[in-house]
């Protein structure tokens, strides 16, 4: 039985440079940063490399764990940052926030890319923009229904 999602991980090039990024803009709090040298066959294993050396942050903000990558070996193929969500493979994460017009406002005052202003579909508020990296971050911000406790 599966009970959650525990984390989702990113390989990055420039591991502080995402560290700045999830660390210092978004708040995440570092649970641990370790390596691992080549040879070491239980993590090639686990894997699925021959020969893999590599950063390791896990970070966490509340019940939300995030790691990021920096492989030194083998090297790692480079992506394009703008590729769009429709390509394979994972499209986004998503970040639950209060106040989605402040964060968008903050984050972009940060340097945060986005694709548009956030859209307002009724019972949720929502926009995509991109880390250094260029992948993709959901901000979601639920909105009390007309007449529910949260809006009275």
């Amino acid at each position: 039985m599966i009970r959650r999602i525990d984390h989702v991980a990113i390989s990055t090039a420039d591991a502080e440079r995402m560290l700045q990024f999830y660390r210092d803009v978004l708040g995440f709090e570092v649970v641990s940063d370790t390596s691992w040298p080549r040879g070491t066959q239980v993590l090639d294993d686990l894997v699925g490399l021959k020969d893999s050396a590599a950063r390791s942050i896990m970070l966490r903000k509340g019940d939300t764990r995030f790691e990021l990558f920096q492989y030194e070996s083998p090297p790692p193929r480079p992506v394009d940052p703008r590729r769009p969500v429709c390509d394979h493979g994972i499209t986004h994460f998503c970040l639950e926030v209060a106040d989605i017009y402040g964060e968008y406002e903050r984050l972009r005052a940060a340097g945060m890319t986005f694709h548009c202003a956030p859209k307002d579909f009724g019972v949720v508020r929502s926009t995509y923009g991109r880390d250094p990296d260029g992948n993709v971050i959901e901000l979601y911000e639920e909105v009390a229904a007309a007449g529910s406790p949260a809006s009275s």
